[in-house]
């Protein structure tokens, strides 16, 4: 299989990326579209003329955005609560060009669980995303190009999906190792879409946006804010050579959800604008996407679990 490459490095803007692209009429939804990359995906589409939706816990958050760009709004949506996604599904109204699944939480420190019993990573990172998609679903074929962006994490790497014990109901539970099945579990999602939906014209991939300072890693302790070379001995931020800005971080993201670049490609995962090989994961590995990610009996096994979750 031939990989799909831009003309775009590691350290093109989201700007950069849609510059020259006319979003004008096509709408979009960004969830945690109200901090971290989240705005810079919602600057760089509404800055290139889409009607863009920030779903986010608190919509109060993303008033600059709205005040920024008027044909933008914010909407109240809780992933951890399947009530909630399916309140804004119910609520909307009308096609959906693009869906970035973008918020997500990150190494909670104790076991948490939403009202399903999932843990709380995987519930708000994975099933809030995947139950959003499957109530938009309408709406998103009937667009004329749609197209689902999953932003993951090169943490996929690191833990394939466990399906014997995914809610460390007897596995000790690990902070990271939770946070990277659940990103796993978002390429499948991208997968399981792809192997469903392509035939109606909907694209989904997955990517990683990098290494980035967000409120993301508020619940990093010092000690591995260290170790990842981010933070030193006085805990000042630092910023390694690897890491992006915001908006360099969020370039991947929209490239898969608006980019003509990519017209044509679903199922696939990038990082740094480019598709990624696929590899074995594994503590030593730092690039690509793990084989256990793309694999279409796990992605669908996984959808049948989670579409049992939000029936």
């Amino acid at each position: 299989m031939t990989l799909t490459t831009t003309p775009f490095g590691m350290r093109a803007t989201a700007a950069e990326v849609l510059d020259g692209v006319d979003l004008s009429g096509r709408r979009m939804i960004v969830t945690g579209g109200s901090s971290g990359l989240g705005v810079e995906t919602v600057r760089a589409l509404a800055g290139a003329g889409a009607q863009v939706t920030v779903a986010t816990r608190n919509p109060a958050d993303a008033e600059p955005l709205v005040k920024e760009f008027p044909g933008t709004r914010a909407v109240a949506l809780d992933l951890a609560d399947l009530a909630s996604v399916r309140a804004f599904c119910d609520a909307w109204s009308g096609p959906v060009d693009g869906l970035v699944a973008n918020a997500g939480v990150m190494m909670l420190p104790t076991r948490e669980v939403n009202a399903q019993g999932w843990e709380m990573q995987l519930a708000i990172n994975y099933l809030g995303h995947f139950a959003l998609a499957v109530g938009l679903r309408t709406a998103l074929q009937a667009a004329e190009k749609p197209r689902v962006a999953v932003v993951s994490s090169g943490a996929q790497l690191r833990a394939g999906f466990d399906f014997d014990d995914p809610q460390f109901e007897r596995r000790p539970y690990d902070p990271f190792v939770a946070y990277a099945q659940s990103k796993t579990a978002d390429v499948l999602l991208a997968v399981g879409i792809s192997r469903r939906w392509a035939e109606h014209g909907i694209a989904a991939n997955a990517c990683a946006p990098g290494w980035i300072h967000t409120n993301l890693t508020r619940h990093l302790d010092a000690a591995t804010m260290r170790a990842f070379g981010a933070m030193d001995a006085d805990g000042n931020l630092l910023t390694p050579d690897y890491y992006k800005t915001p908006a360099q971080g969020a370039a991947t993201t929209v490239l898969l959800a608006a980019s003509p670049l990519l017209d044509g490609v679903t199922g696939r995962y990038f990082e740094d604008n480019q598709e990624s090989e696929v590899v074995d994961g594994g503590p030593d590995v730092m690039a690509g996407v793990a084989k256990w990610s793309i694999d279409p009996a796990a992605a669908d096994r996984l959808w049948d679990l989670a579409l049992t979750a939000v029936s």
